[in-house]
């Protein structure tokens, strides 16, 4: 009798193993190929907050979300028209926002505007101090 029921739970034992190893696999490709069909989408926008009470100017970059990470580059342009500051974020994927923040001291009285650069496309949003 034990003859039989070593070669039995050998054989049992390798089957599960195969199959466990086959879903994981099915698992891995159904994971890489996430389906965006419910999501809303939404045209790309920047735009900001100022909160004097808190000294801090609040800017928020929404565009859709993808499954590969994305380049932008967001901009600061001051009154003058020059770049007060310039910095290369890298979006992660699935995400579908950035935020980026500056102090209100220091910064020169008049119409500033914050430029995101994405893909070749500028978005721009404007903003005064007073």
């Amino acid at each position: 009798m034990i003859k039989y029921i070593l070669p039995f739970l050998f054989f049992i034992t390798f089957v599960n193993a195969e199959n466990a190893d086959t879903n994981s696999n099915n698992l891995s490709n159904e994971e890489e190929n996430i389906n965006y069909k419910n999501e809303i989408k939404v045209q790309p926008l920047v735009d900001c907050l100022i909160l004097e009470d808190e000294n801090s100017i609040i800017c928020k970059f929404e565009t859709n979300s993808t499954n590969k990470d994305e380049h932008i580059v967001v901009q600061w342009i001051d009154p003058l028209g020059k770049i007060s500051r310039s910095r290369d974020i890298v979006v992660p994927a699935g995400n579908a926002s950035i935020y980026d923040y500056r102090y209100i001291n220091g910064r020169l009285l008049g119409e500033w505007t914050v430029k995101v650069i994405k893909e070749d496309k500028e978005y721009l949003t404007k903003f005064e101090l007073k």
